[in-house]
C-alpha cells in the first residue's frame, strides 16, 4: 500500500524537528562543557575532581550534557590568613571563569569575597596584636618606659 503524502510530509516534519533538536543539544552540551572546564582551569589545586553533568538523551539515542557543576574547596585555611586571601582570590576567578557566571557561580565568588574579608581582619587584628607585644613588656609597661638601671653617688 502506497504511502500518503501527509504521512510523508509529517515524517519529514519529524525528521526535520528531531534534527534541530538534536543540534540544539549539541550546542547546549559544547556550552555546559565549556563552563565546567572554565571552572577547573581557574580553579587548580582547589577544584574537586571533574565535572560532574546532568544528561539527557537526545533523539538520536545519544547522551548530551544540560548542566554540570565542579566541586570546589571554598574552606580558609587555618592560621594563614595570607593564604587564605590567595586561595579566596583563585576560588573567585574560578566562580567567574565562564563567559556566563549563573548564579549559583555569582554566589560563590560573593562567599569568596566574605572569606577575603574575614581573612584580612584577621590579618590586621594579628598585625595590631604584634605591634601591641613589641610596644609592651610582659608587665603591661611601654617599652620605652623601662626604667634605666643608673647608680648613686654617694661621695661627699
Amino acid at each position: 500500500m502506497p504511502v500518503s503524502m501527509d504521512a510523508s510530509r509529517t515524517k519529514s516534519q519529524s525528521d526535520a524537528k528531531n534534527a534541530r533538536e538534536v543540534e540544539d543539544l549539541k550546542t547546549k552540551d559544547a556550552k555546559v562543557r565549556a563552563h565546567e572546564q572554565a571552572h577547573v582551569a581557574a580553579a587548580g589545586p582547589y577544584a574537586k575532581g571533574s565535572p560532574h553533568y546532568e544528561y539527557v538523551t537526545g533523539p538520536d539515542g545519544k547522551r548530551y550534557a544540560v548542566g554540570g557543576e565542579v566541586e570546589i574547596d571554598t574552606s580558609p585555611i587555618p592560621n594563614d590568613p595570607d593564604a587564605t586571601v590567595r586561595k579566596a582570590e583563585t576560588v573567585k576567578r574560578a566562580a567567574l571563569a565562564p563567559a556566563d557566571p549563573s548564579a549559583q557561580d555569582r554566589r560563590v565568588a560573593a562567599e569568596a569575597d566574605q572569606m577575603e574579608r574575614q581573612a584580612q581582619t584577621e590579618k590586621s587584628q594579628e598585625q595590631v596584636q604584634q605591634a601591641v607585644a613589641q610596644t609592651y613588656d610582659g608587665n603591661g609597661l611601654k617599652a620605652s618606659s623601662k626604667p634605666q638601671p643608673f647608680a648613686f653617688d654617694f661621695s661627699v
